[in-house]
């Protein structure tokens, strides 16, 4: 009579998981266990992204997957002793994984597979639909994989929007001898962990939609610009990378195709500019970060003067499903220009922060009370800031909003990154209007006047008026400063520092009119 299967457990190995003890809660299942001559496979998974009930442990059992959390080491006994590898009831079971709220309501396109696949297994990933992307790329031209992208509405999801395929439609016409593919992963918004949760949860879902990126436009090499605070996703991209290439999913020839394509991480250094497309540049040739005059486009002479497709992480991400699910599926979900799906990161002062993946046109409202479940202090929402430490910040009262780009660039808001940060009515907007300052004064790579000097102006206008002093002809100035930066700056770091600024000022004007109190220490 053979042996009984081991039992599956999955225990996060994601950064958010490991800051709460799962490191430890693995090591106490696998202790358990032998005590008790239980046969267990302990798989390392990525998060769902319910952060609040990390470390969240999930049983696969005959009904299917069943979550417990969040689980501490000194609940496993006990865990144990309730038959939870059966499913057992508990305290922390929370019920089938599929079937709880917060995941049943999402669309998980780009995230269908983190938290529920064994991250470095090629075979896992095969097995939930991976590389069939890459697959049915191979057997198109370039310019009909240009023309699917195009067809889909993918657009940007670092910032601007901007249309993806047609971004790749200008690299693929351009005429080079070498032309290269760079993934911007130097995710530097607050509140925003999406890429992070993607490279240590699915890491071969952007390997992929970069090597089909490279066979749109005829690239060879390819480079993910990945910020230097995520060891953990480093080390596993690193892995990723070695696997796919000895797999020969990329290297020399694409799954045979005879299309090469080589990858490699380089980490950055700590620079938020690096955000922007062509200061990263820079910085991967071994340069000073600081931010490129356009024209001319990376598209056209990026990295090393040559052709380069420029991209985020959740636009290469989505790739590959619109290659094996096609444009119009894609393209089904969404609304008006916005088209897919938007991963919203929430956080702040949130009761149930984490990763969603929903259809654009979802309201802020919706996503901070239904799916957030409030504050976390129970106090009132007073300001929401949406889209970065850059973004605008809104009002309770404009929370019905839809998340799409052009409804909230008519609010003289922006989508970014799709970071949310929640603050209740404890929360003084005039010192955030300063820290927008005192962060683009900081990260600033000084190439262009406005900025440099803008923001630091901006923190002593903003010192001035905290302080009490003549604030009718500061806030003017404060006015004719953030004018100024929006107008002359060379790129989006100073141009859009007066967004939060301009917010917290005209939507919440008595925090600027305070008696004075003493400006706390940097």
């Amino acid at each position: 009579m053979s042996a009984a299967a081991p039992v599956r457990i999955y225990v996060p190995i994601d950064a958010a998981a490991l800051s709460v003890g799962a490191e430890a809660v693995a090591r106490a299942v696998a202790s358990e266990a032998a005590e008790r001559g239980l046969a267990i496979e302990i798989v390392r998974n990525g998060t769902r992204g319910m952060l609040w009930l990390e470390p969240l442990v999930e049983v696969e059992t005959a009904e299917g997957r069943i979550a417990y959390g969040p689980v501490a080491a000194q609940d496993v006994a006990s865990l144990f002793a309730a038959d939870f590898m059966a499913g057992g009831a508990h305290a922390l079971r929370l019920g089938k994984t599929e079937e709880l709220g917060w995941m049943k309501r999402q669309q998980r396109l780009t995230f269908e597979r983190v938290g529920v696949i064994d991250p470095l297994s090629i075979a896992d990933y095969r097995a939930h639909g991976g590389f069939r992307g890459l697959e049915k790329a191979l057997r198109l031209s370039g310019a009909e994989i240009v023309a699917a992208i195009k067809a889909s509405g993918l657009r940007g999801r670092g910032g601007a929007g901007f249309p993806t395929g047609i971004k790749w439609q200008t690299v693929h016409d351009a005429r080079a001898e070498q032309k290269y593919i760079v993934c911007n992963a130097d995710e530097g918004d607050s509140g925003t962990f999406a890429d992070r949760m993607l490279f240590e949860g699915d890491p071969y879902l952007t390997i992929e939609g970069m090597a089909i990126a490279a066979l749109a436009v005829g690239a060879t090499r390819g480079y993910i610009y990945l910020r230097s605070e995520y060891p953990h996703a480093h080390r596993t991209l690193q892995r990723a990378i070695l696997k796919a290439e000895a797999a020969g999913l990329i290297g020399a020839s694409i799954l045979d195709s005879g299309q090469a394509f080589h990858l490699e991480v380089r980490l950055g250094a700590g620079a938020y500019i690096c955000g922007e497309e062509t200061s990263l540049l820079e910085s991967l040739e071994g340069k000073r970060a600081i931010v490129r005059a356009k024209p001319p486009l990376p598209a056209l002479q990026g990295l090393f003067g040559k052709p380069t497709v420029v991209n985020n992480v959740l636009s290469f991400a989505a790739v590959p499903w619109i290659l094996d699910h096609g444009a119009q599926a894609y393209a089904d979900y969404g609304m008006g220009r916005s088209r897919g799906t938007l991963p919203v990161q929430l956080g702040g002062n949130v009761r149930r922060g984490g990763l969603i993946e929903l259809a654009f046109g979802i309201s802020l409202r919706e996503i901070i009370e239904d799916m957030g479940g409030g504050t976390r202090s129970g106090r009132p929402i007073r300001a929401v800031q949406v889209g970065g430490p850059l973004g605008a910040y809104l009002t309770a009262e404009q929370l019905d909003v839809q998340m799409d780009y052009e409804a909230l660039a008519a609010m003289r808001a922006m989508l970014g990154h799709g970071g949310i940060v929640v603050f209740d009515d404890s929360v003084d907007m005039a010192r955030q209007a300063r820290f927008a300052f005192a962060f683009c004064a900081k990260e600033s790579c000084g190439k262009c006047t406005p900025c440099r000097i803008g923001a630091t102006r901006g923190v002593e206008v903003m010192d001035r008026i905290i302080a009490g002093e003549e604030r009718p002809k500061n806030i003017a100035v404060l006015r004719d400063l953030s004018k100024l930066m929006t107008d002359a700056s060379l790129c989006a770091m100073g141009g859009l520092t007066p967004m939060p600024v301009m917010s917290a000022l005209n939507h919440f004007p008595e925090d600027f009119d305070r008696p004075p109190l003493p400006l706390a220490a940097e």
